[in-house]
């Protein structure tokens, strides 16, 4: 049991983290929304700019925390074996971190991965997604699906790593994203 003399400030607290909790709900992208726009460098050197999708394409962008560390590597080795699961809808998918372009091609080259690695250094697109978790200086693990008109379909908050490729394929076919045409 709490002392009697702690349970003022205790509430006091805890009201205050609810209630920051709340504000940052309260400011979450969600489906429905539009898309923050953004323009970041890939690892294959070009740059990747939501614009030249919209009215073509749906766009997945899924966020992870650091390059070259453990569930990271899972996820984005998870999104280049598995790939062929997510081409074949008519989407155009990439990560994306707060890591550097130089990082970020070196990690793709490691992995041999066969999309881009988006990098956002300036933190703008991760702080315009509500990805940022300031106090660490990196993105969550969150993954935006957003329609060919540039409104996001669906948040995913609960990544699993390992399974990335597969969870994206299920979430197209459930979202009814076409399929490429062959």
């Amino acid at each position: 049991m709490m002392p009697r003399s702690w349970s003022i400030p205790f509430v006091v607290c805890a009201a205050m983290v609810l209630g920051a909790l709340a504000a940052f709900a309260g400011d979450a992208l969600k489906a429905g929304d539009k898309a923050p726009e953004f323009s970041l460098t890939g690892s294959d050197g070009k740059v990747y700019a939501l614009k030249d999708y919209k009215g073509k394409q749906a766009v997945v962008i899924a966020w992870f925390p650091k390059a070259f560390t453990g569930g990271c590597t899972k996820q984005c080795k998870s999104m280049h074996e598995h790939g062929d699961v997510i081409r074949a809808y008519d989407v155009a998918y990439f990560t994306a971190s707060v890591d550097d372009a130089e990082t970020n091609k070196k990690f793709a080259e490691s992995l041999g991965v066969d999309y881009p690695i988006l990098s956002d250094p300036d933190k703008s697109a991760a702080k315009a997604f509500g990805v940022l978790m300031p106090e660490y200086g990196v993105a969550n693990r969150w993954t935006f699906y957003i329609g060919a008109d540039g409104t996001i379909l669906y948040v995913d908050d609960k990544v699993k790593p390992a399974t990335a490729a597969e969870d994206v394929a299920a979430r197209l076919e459930a979202l009814k994203v076409p399929k490429r045409k062959t």
